[in-house]
């Protein structure tokens, strides 16, 4: 009887050792990146406007991309910003890119083509609204750009979408109360030098280098956006949810802002892509992202407010699948 007890339990050791080794082989497989090497081809990622954070920010992830996935080559294709970036993912004109929040849901919203498709891939940082006269402007408010020649953004830029918004919510017509013009932060800055315009306004990461490089050339102030203007841009529902009253650090642009905080609103962006993309492809960009934050962060600082904590929020789109198993694989 001994021997056949300890055989007996020899046995079941062995069947739980290998049933322990089936569970362990099974979890190895749903945590492990699938298929045998780095996804290969040729994608399209949508970015932004020269000297903007967007075009920035997808030139170090291209670099980051090649290091993890040497035989994955990347388009980059400069835009006007989100919403073209938007329209030209859920379109397939191009496979990733970033655009803020409520683009996004202003698409959804209008059901644009191919709308019910995008998914989200990670939060990234937020853009903050920055309104730019002058040091020796009149403008003291939002509602002082009344009659006065203002640049918005172009036309399927997120900061078109946001400023029209900022003034119709301060009284004024975005068409005819003030002197419209279309240019972004790769001309803006300088036609505002030049006194060919009298603001601009900008939504981007802090700091963004078009920026930088302004001050260091030309004495400019930032308008404050308070949060009254905030409060009835909310009333109006719709994508404006994703607006957040805030401030502007006092670190932004500190030769500028001499120690002050300025009240604006901030907005979140999110990297996106399509239903359609390979999740292997995307389980891989989403690791990649979050892997190399501090390390292009040191060039972009708002790459260094990505964060693996709050990266799946990406309301208003579900998450992709290839993203999931990403976050799924990290999940303490």
């Amino acid at each position: 009887m001994p021997k056949l007890f300890s055989s007996t339990r020899r046995r079941r050791g062995l069947m739980g050792a290998a049933a322990g080794a089936v569970v362990l082989g099974l979890l190895l497989w749903w945590l492990m990146p699938l298929g045998d090497g780095p996804p290969r081809g040729t994608i399209a990622f949508s970015t932004g406007t020269t000297r903007g954070v967007y075009q920035e920010y997808g030139v170090r992830l291209r670099a980051a991309f090649a290091k993890d996935m040497p035989d994955l080559k990347v388009r980059l294709l400069t835009s006007d910003g989100s919403q073209e970036n938007v329209t030209r993912v859920a379109t397939g004109k191009a496979d990733f890119t970033i655009a803020a929040a409520d683009a996004v849901e202003t698409y959804v919203l209008d059901h644009g083509p191919g709308a019910s498709d995008l998914r989200g891939v990670a939060r990234l940082y937020d853009d903050y609204v920055q309104l730019v006269v002058a040091r020796d402007s009149p403008i003291r408010s939002v509602a002082d750009l009344r009659g006065k020649r203002v640049a918005v953004g172009p036309p399927e830029s997120g900061v078109r979408l946001i400023a029209n918004r900022v003034l119709a919510a301060a009284g004024i017509d975005p068409q005819h109360g003030i002197e419209p013009v279309a240019d972004g932060i790769d001309t803006g800055p300088g036609r505002l030098r030049t006194h060919a315009i009298d603001a601009f306004f900008w939504s981007g990461g802090l700091p963004t280098d078009g920026l930088t490089q302004l001050a260091s050339k030309f004495a400019f102030r930032f308008v404050p956006i308070d949060a009254g203007l905030v409060a009835r841009l909310h009333a109006e529902g719709g994508a404006t949810r994703y607006y957040r009253a805030t401030n502007m650090p006092e670190s932004a642009y500190p030769a500028v802002q001499d120690g002050a905080t300025v009240p604006t609103i901030a907005v979140s962006n999110l990297l996106m892509t399509r239903a359609d993309v390979d999740p292997r492809l995307t389980e891989w960009l989403t690791r990649t992202v979050i892997d190399s934050r501090d390390r292009i962060g040191a060039h972009v600082h708002s790459a260094q407010l990505v964060d693996l904590r709050t990266a799946i929020y990406t309301d208003p789109l579900v998450l992709h699948e290839g993203a999931r198993r990403y976050y799924r694989s990290v999940k303490p």
